[in-house]
């Protein structure tokens, strides 16, 4: 028996992070994501987690429940056409994204943001948080 634990492929790990955001930014727990899928949270908990593979009809059941295309779960991922060239530093972007929009205060931001309509009204919050950020920086 192998007593080294096997790590979870990068790509795994990505479209799990890629559920959990999802799933957070729709303020479902991962109980009500089990359920929709007749499988338990623990389950969604390895799928998150890129410790249990998603397969595709899975997969389809999650982008059906979650409300987004499956070409969702694989943006971003890491080794696509074009992300070689700076990987390290856009790989810790999207960490950087999912960490913030996993967060309390990413989330309520999200939420809230989402529900202005108004784009011009969206532009005037951007330019007033960059200012915010220039000011503490």
């Amino acid at each position: 028996m192998n007593a080294k634990k096997k790590k979870p492929n990068p790509i795994d790990i990505h479209v799990g992070s890629r559920i959990r955001l999802r799933r957070t930014m729709l303020g479902m727990s991962q109980e009500r994501l089990g359920e929709s899928l007749g499988i338990t949270f623990q389950q969604v908990q390895k799928y998150e987690k890129g410790t249990n593979r998603v397969g595709a009809s899975r997969l389809q059941n999650i982008s059906a429940v979650l409300n987004v295309p499956v070409s969702f779960f694989f943006e971003d991922a890491p080794g696509e056409q074009g992300a070689e060239s700076g990987s390290g530093m856009e790989e810790n972007a999207a960490t950087y994204v999912v960490n913030f929009l996993s967060s309390s205060e990413g989330l309520q931001l999200n939420r809230a943001f989402v529900k202005i309509t108004d784009p011009k009204v969206r532009r005037r919050i951007i330019d007033l948080v960059r200012t915010l950020a220039e000011e503490e920086g």
